[in-house]
């Protein structure tokens, strides 16, 4: 309670007792009932705002423009759209082109499904129909798919499961009597102007401990650049003169990128005598002991097509980029392939650092050229012809992560477009393949669907456009399982991984929901065939695993390889000149190239920002109004009465006090009895008003 107000009331009543009669008439005798009349009635209350006839007939004039101009445009527009539609159609309707053609049928059709569904929801709308919201659990199948990958890998954490090989090769040096128990291996580095990171892996592929005779490692190089040729040739020229049987191929015809070459390679006649084939790329590093670890799976599995080995970065804390990278590669390799390979049999094929059988390849129709991602492409056909997978986490084989956001924005976008590309040309295989159901499902809804489709396109509309929006309609209300909830558990989700990045965990965020513009824009035009969809851009490297790297590997491997040290800390003899006069006249000519700031991404990234800062605010701000109006419902009702009754008679409360604080009552939105008791008070009050007379309790 307020003592000093009460104080004060009581002084007023002792010596203003004149103000303040009984009412005998009055039933309720604790009431006391005071005159105040009003001598100078409050005028500022309302203002007269008037505009002229002309400038009324200006507003009108300029709001019909603008209406006139609105319809223009949409008008204009919604007929350019059909005339291409129309013009796209009717190009599209040749009988050589059954594909094509299909695919319009299907646009056609979810056209007027969309228009079906526009029409009912006007119809709803005007016969007042109510829907229900879809649920939660709908939304987050997103998210149910991460939890149910997490789970898996805790699963294969807790019970230590992992693949088991039915033999193991004796580490160290191979006697040459005894190499009859290893199969002949082909080792294929496919690579494309690769002047910065050749010699490391063509060194690594050398030195790996397997006998030379049951070993053969082909370097197929599609450079178009002159000097690149030359040196890879020249390096390979070395490895052959110290008995590395090394093989070096060049197409003159350089079609169908990766897949081409790896084709091209594999027709050879020599192929025939080898059993298996590895595969890795330019900025590839394996293990000495690499064959020796993923060879002994193939003994006694005769199903068994891939054996697949993890990443492993030399450069993922060179950058901020890196480190984001990390954060999803190590959730790929750690959590997705791991529980597949465990429980399914069957993943995306990476590419690269694996092994295959090679009739698995030929039983599967070996390389097509008909995407930009041949690897999943041969995956998906050998899961389709009962060929099973391997995954091992615990073989890794060191690479290079793009640095540059150019050069990853590139890679991102060729590995969004091709698996949309794959799914729609192998869609119909997979309803006619010989698997049964379950695992038709799992290809078609999980894999290709919710994993390579229904992500990308939910970041995409929430995050680039649904959640930006809010920003400029403050009455548009987004559930917070919607924009906290679900991408949050994602988030933690792919960061729990890379632990060491927990630190990043905002930026990542950040960025990923920035990246799916790309990763949306890659994603329809691979699966409507739009724009550089099947164009294949080499990502760029920047040879950051370093000669350390091989020389560690030498000194693992045994001492018939360990004679070569000296060779391997330096580059070819023949290209070495080259290589120097090739670097000389780039510093002098070019100048360093640093990662461009991209206006878009960093637009979007301040966008999320700033809606992720009001959707805080707004949610505190409840919460701090719902704690001042405790400490602001009696302030009001104290101020009140002092008010009142310090100018006794000269002080009348109007109709416009009492709005004014029916306002700050609905601004503060005061639920509160002791508030709501207050505002009939003041209702009482002014109805009262009439006769002269107030009553105070």
């Amino acid at each position: 309670p307020n003592y000093e107000f009460q104080e004060w009331w009581n002084k007023q009543r002792e010596k203003n007792h004149d103000f303040f009669t009984n009412d005998s008439n009055n039933a309720n005798k604790g009431f006391l009932t005071v005159e105040i009349r009003s001598l100078n009635p409050d005028l500022t209350t309302e203002k007269d705002r008037s505009r002229s006839a002309r400038q009324l007939s200006w507003i009108c004039l300029l709001r019909f423009q603008q209406l006139a101009n609105f319809l223009a445009w949409i008008t204009n527009s919604f007929l350019l759209l059909l005339r291409t539609a129309n013009r796209r159609i009717s190009a599209a309707d040749s009988p050589s082109d059954s594909s094509a053609s299909r695919l319009y049928r299907i646009i056609k059709f979810f056209l007027f499904l969309v228009v079906l569904l526009l029409c009912v929801e006007l119809v709803a709308y005007f016969k007042g129909w109510h829907f229900s919201p879809p649920s939660a659990a709908s939304a987050e199948a997103a998210s149910m798919d991460r939890v149910l990958l997490m789970l898996g890998c805790l699963w294969i954490k807790i019970r230590r499961i992992k693949p088991t090989a039915s033999m193991e090769y004796p580490m160290g040096r191979v006697e040459t009597g005894n190499v009859d128990d290893y199969p002949m291996v082909l080792v294929q580095i496919p690579m494309c102007n690769e002047k910065e990171v050749y010699q490391q892996s063509i060194a690594a592929v050398c030195i790996m401990d397997w006998p030379k005779e049951r070993m053969l490692v082909q370097v197929l190089d599609d450079s178009d650049e002159l000097d690149a040729q030359n040196l890879i040739q020249a390096e390979v020229q070395k490895w052959h003169q110290k008995g590395v049987h090394i093989l070096y191929r060049h197409r003159l015809i350089r079609s169908g990128y990766k897949a081409g070459n790896l084709k091209s390679a594999m027709s050879c006649d020599y192929v025939k005598n080898y059993e298996f084939v590895a595969i890795f790329d330019a900025d590839f590093q394996p293990a000495p002991d690499f064959l020796k670890k993923t060879i002994p799976h193939f003994k006694g599995n005769d199903d068994l097509a891939l054996v697949q080995a993890r990443w492993a970065f030399v450069n993922k804390d060179e950058n901020l980029l890196t480190r984001l990278q990390n954060i999803n590669l190590s959730f790929h390799f750690e959590v997705e392939q791991q529980v597949n390979g465990v429980f399914i049999n069957f993943f995306g094929f990476n590419g690269t650092a694996g092994v295959w059988r090679i009739k698995a390849l030929e039983d599967c129709g070996g390389w097509l050229e008909r995407t930009t991602v041949e690897d999943m492409d041969i995956a998906v056909r050998a899961h389709l012809c009962g060929w099973k997978f391997v995954y091992l986490n615990d073989v890794k084989c060191y690479c290079e992560l793009p640095e540059s956001y150019e050069a990853y924005k590139k890679q991102q976008y060729r590995w969004h477009s091709g698996p949309m590309q794959l799914f729609r040309l192998c869609f119909l295989d997979i309803l006619h393949s010989k698997v049964n159901k379950a695992k038709k499902a799992n290809l078609i809804f999980l894999f290709f669907l919710l994993r390579k489709l229904i992500l990308p396109f939910y970041s995409f509309i929430l995050f680039c456009i649904i959640l930006p929006l809010t920003i400029f309609l403050p009455e548009a209300e987004l559930p917070a399982w919607v924009v906290c909830y679900v991408p949050g558990i994602m988030s933690v989700l792919n960061i729990l991984p890379a632990p060491r990045s927990f630190p990043f965990i905002v930026p990542y965020l950040l960025f990923e929901n920035t990246m799916s513009v790309t990763k949306f824009n890659a994603m329809i035009s691979g699966l409507f065939r739009l724009g550089n969809s099947y164009e294949w851009i080499v990502t760029k490297k920047l040879g950051r695993s370093s000669e350390a790297d091989l020389v560690a590997f030498e000194n693992e491997s045994d001492s018939s390889v360990t004679e070569t040290t000296s060779f391997l800390r330096s580059s070819s003899d023949s290209g070495l000149e080259e290589l120097s006069k090739l670097e000389v006249t780039s510093r002098r000519s070019v100048k360093t190239k640093r990662n461009r700031l991209y206006r878009m991404e960093l637009t979007l990234a301040f966008i999320l920002l700033s809606a992720a800062g009001r959707s805080l605010l707004s949610a505190q701000g409840e919460l701090t109004v719902g704690h001042y109006r405790c400490h602001l419902e009696s302030e009001m009702q104290v101020t009140l009465t002092q008010h009142l009754l310090t100018n006794n008679s000269n002080f009348g409360v109007t109709g416009s006090g009492l709005k004014q604080f029916s306002i700050g009552h609905s601004l503060y939105g005061c639920q509160n009895a002791n508030c709501e008791a207050t505002c009939h008070w003041l209702k009482y009050k002014v109805c009262t008003k009439q006769k002269g007379v107030f009553e105070e309790d």
